[in-house]
């Protein structure tokens, strides 16, 4: 795998990694960020259809309005592991990149570890590069990435506290 083939961003929250695992699948809609930048409707509902070969779906309004596939989901190991499909919504048809995340217990909690790869499948020119060449493209996903790790820690926090 080439260097920018991937992007890795690591978090760490206070809870168990069953705890973490179903915070990242169950809870996705309200930790994940909301606008045109993280959801490909802007506003779209997102949820894990819960088990191998389930599918993360973006939903618009219901099924009369469309629901958007994100990606399968390859491998669906609670509070361990969780691997799945990612496309874009302007990705052709068989250009897809992959997402794993791994829960590993921690120092009382858990390490959080999100690599998205495969990046080296998609064309230079591809829209979803936004004109950026191989590291900086990778760089750029990174940040993209890292913020929706804080996001979720903060979840996980807020969620913890209220607990």
């Amino acid at each position: 795998m080439k260097p920018a083939d991937r992007a890795r961003v690591t978090t760490f929250v206070a809870v168990s990694p069953g705890d973490a695992f179903e915070v990242f699948t169950q809870e996705i809609d309200l930790w994940w960020k909301r606008g045109r930048r993280f959801r490909f409707g802007g506003q779209g509902v997102l949820r894990f259809e819960g088990t191998l070969g389930g599918r993360l779906v973006e939903s618009f309004g219901g099924e009369e309005r469309g629901t958007f596939e994100v990606g399968r989901v390859l491998v669906w190991d609670p509070g361990a592991r969780l691997v799945f499909e990612w496309r874009g919504i302007t990705f052709a048809p068989g250009e897809i990149t992959e997402v794993e995340v791994r829960f590993e217990s921690m120092n009382d909690g858990t390490q959080v570890t999100l690599e998205h790869r495969g990046f080296s499948t998609l064309r230079p020119d591809h829209p979803v590069r936004h004109g950026l060449p191989g590291q900086a493209f990778t760089d750029s996903m990174g940040r993209w990435w890292g913020e929706l790790a804080i996001s979720f820690r903060n979840h996980v926090a807020h969620q913890s506290l209220s607990r």
